[in-house]
Formats: C-alpha cells, sequence, structure tokens
C-alpha cells in the first residue's frame, strides 16, 4: 500500500513538475546587457532558482489539490490491470495446451466439451471448498463444459500430501477422479495424506499400488510446472480460473463464470478454434 501511494504521488508530482516546467519556460526573462558580466546568471544559479520554484509550486499544487493523488492512483491501477491483462492473453495462448490439455489434470464435466473452465485449487482451500458447488452446477446445466481441475498445493504440507494421492489416483483410476475430488474437497476436517488414502481405497484403489504411484517423481515435475504456470499468470491464491483467454482471481460465483464462458463460446464459433 505504501508504494502505491508513493507511486501516486510521484506520478502527481512529476505532472506538477512539468507543468511548473513549461510555467517557467514561458515567463520573460531580465534583458541582459551584451557587455554584462557573463558570471552574473550562472547556469548553476539558474539552475538553483528554478527548482526550488517547481518544489513550490509542486507542494502548493498538491496542498490545495490532494484528490490528485487518488486520481492518479486510480489511472496506475487500470493501467497495471491492463498491462497484466495483455500479458495474460499472451502467456495463455504460448501455454494452452499445458494449461487446458495437460494429461496429468483431473476433469469433471464433458471430456470433450468445446469450452474448458481451469481452475487452480488446494484441497484445504476453504473458498474452493465452497466454490466445488459452482463447478457441480455448472457442470450439470452445461453439457459441453470442460472443467479442467489443477493441483495447486500451497496451503503446506497437508495439501502437498493430500495432492500427491490426488494425482496417483487419476493415474490409476481416472474414471473415478471426479467422485475423489468432490468427496475429499467437499469433505469435514483438513486434508491430508491418511484422509485422502482412506477415500481412493474406498472408491476401489488399491492401496499397495496407490501407494507406489505415490511415489512417482512426475508428480514433482507436475506441481513445479504447475507452480511455474501461476507465476507467470499472476496467480497466488486459490481458487483461480483460466476461461478462455482470461484469468479469475478468487471465488467470484458461477454468475461471474457463465459470463466468462459465454465470452469464450462466442470467441470460440467466431474463430472455428474450438
Amino acid at each position: 500500500m505504501k508504494r502505491a501511494i508513493l507511486l501516486g504521488t510521484t506520478g502527481t508530482a512529476m505532472a506538477v513538475a512539468m507543468l511548473a516546467g513549461g510555467f517557467l519556460a514561458g515567463r520573460p526573462q531580465p534583458a541582459i546587457a551584451e557587455d554584462a558580466p557573463s558570471a552574473a546568471v550562472t547556469p548553476a544559479s539558474a539552475d538553483t532558482i528554478d527548482r526550488k520554484e517547481v518544489e513550490k509550486i509542486i507542494r502548493e499544487y498538491l496542498l490545495a489539490n490532494p484528490e490528485l493523488l487518488q486520481e492518479v492512483q486510480q489511472a496506475l491501477d487500470v493501467k497495471q490491470k491492463e498491462e497484466q491483462r495483455l500479458a495474460q492473453q499472451t502467456i495463455i495462448s504460448d501455454a494452452k495446451d499445458k494449461i487446458f490439455r495437460s494429461a496429468h489434470d483431473g476433469i469433471v464435466g464433458n471430456p470433450n466439451g468445446k469450452v474448458s473452465i481451469v481452475e487452480f485449487f488446494d484441497y484445504n482451500c476453504g473458498y474452493c471448498k465452497r466454490a466445488i458447488e459452482d463447478m457441480q452446477a455448472m457442470t450439470a446445466a452445461d453439457p459441453d463444459l470442460r472443467f479442467v481441475l489443477k493441483e495447486f498445493p500451497i496451503l503446506g504440507p497437508d495439501s502437498q500430501k493430500a495432492s500427491v494421492v490426488s494425482m496417483a489416483f487419476h493415474n490409476l483410476m481416472p474414471e473415478k477422479y471426479g467422485e475423489f475430488h468432490n468427496q475429499l474437497l467437499g469433505g469435514h476436517g483438513r486434508a491430508g495424506e491418511a484422509t485422502a488414502i482412506k477415500i481412493a481405497v474406498s472408491l476401489g484403489a488399491d492401496e499397495t499400488k496407490l501407494r507406489e504411484a505415490m511415489k512417482d517423481p512426475k508428480i514433482n515435475d507436475i506441481f513445479t510446472e504447475t507452480y511455474d504456470l501461476a507465476n507467470k499468470l499472476s496467480i497466488t491464491g486459490t481458487p483461480s480460473y483460466v476461461v478462455g483467454d482470461e484469468v479469475v482471481f478468487g471465488a467470484q460465483g458461477r454468475d461471474l463464470l457463465n459470463e466468462k464462458v459465454a465470452v469464450a463460446k462466442a470467441a470460440c464459433a467466431a474463430t472455428a478454434t474450438c
């Protein structure tokens, strides 16, 4: 916050300084006789006078118009968000297969759906637990929707261990991954390795094979890839979503997600790239 205020203040000061500079440049200068001593007005003394006048003008202007700080900050926020959006579009385009078509991600809804929502989630994220109802309602209402679940364990060792079990289960029984995901994320209490294994076994997984699959070093490689994608997309929390060429931060609710899906479908139909 302090940095944001400083940026706003600096921007305002620079703008005022430019105005002041123009004011000073346009002021009539006193006539100097051609034979006057050259030391009468030296460049150094002129610079000192101008700087003091500019500082005074800036100070007086900011004191008289403090609301400019807020205006500059708002303009800066808009500019930064637009720059972030454009950067995210480029990243999504360049990493499309890793984001939307990774063979390691679980799928809920229509595996062959034309439009996808990618959710970065953590099994111990309270907001993700509430948002699971949005996923269930949206996939039930739209048979052409493909919901991609990207394991993004960022809430401690328990989350990482739960995701290791989850990915191992997905490798062994991908057809039941949706049930596993709903039970683990929708359950009470903190998710961890023991809880995840219990659910996996209840769904028919062989515990010995499951524990062996959990040792696969590729799982950590996949986590690293996901963390890298999240970093590039400025995703730092869960849940976060990628829909079309946009990133949606936080549990914004199904209405907003449905709006983004509609936009993605329209773009898909217009470009025939579905």
